[in-house]
Formats: structure tokens, sequence, C-alpha cells
């Protein structure tokens, strides 16, 4: 069976804030009441329109057969479907952290 990743985008920083917890809370959750989330096609698009100029980014790599909250895929302001997790996210969904790079390659 093959397993579709979805991706998050974060700051380095705010990811090793919350090395030691076993779920993972974006500022997102507080704010609209999910956590950002977006599939391999979507991530470069998201990267250029809200993290162009922020450094130290870490896309975290998302197994959805194992979040533990609801996901959903809901149509953003270009009518795209964007997955959004209404919950915090169990960090034992996320299978890899890699920072962002120039020839940052998902899958």
């Amino acid at each position: 069976m093959t397993i579709t990743m979805i991706y998050h985008i974060t700051t380095r920083a705010n990811w090793e804030k919350q090395a030691d917890e076993p779920l993972y809370e974006a500022d997102s959750l507080h704010t609209e009441g999910f956590i950002h989330l977006s599939t391999a096609e979507q991530v470069p698009g998201v990267l250029e329109r809200y993290y162009h100029d922020v450094p130290d980014l870490l896309v975290l790599h998302v197994d959805p057969n194992k979040l533990t909250g609801d996901l959903r895929y809901e149509a953003a302001t270009n009518n795209e479907h964007f997955p959004h997790l209404y919950a915090v996210l169990n960090k034992d969904a996320v299978v890899t952290v890699e920072p962002v790079t120039p020839t940052l390659q998902l899958r």
C-alpha cells in the first residue's frame, strides 16, 4: 500500500521549542482552529506565498494514516483543496523532519 505523505512547514525554533512534547501545536491551531498542511505539489507555492524570506524552515513529513485528529481537505481561496488538521499533531505521525533547501524534493 502506498502512503501519500502530507507536509507541514514550520520554523526550526518552533519545532525545537516543542521537542520534548509528544504533540505539536502550530500557532494556527489557536488562531484558526486547525493546523495547515499541504500535499507535495502544494509545498512550493506555500513556501513562496507565505515563507518567502523566512529563514531556517523545516518541513514535517506527516503520514496521514497515523494521525489521531480530524483531517479534512478543504477549499482555500484559490479553490485548491488543502489538508487541515483540526487537532494537535501527534508526533508519531511525523516520519521525517527535513530542512527546507532550494533543492527540496518531496514525493
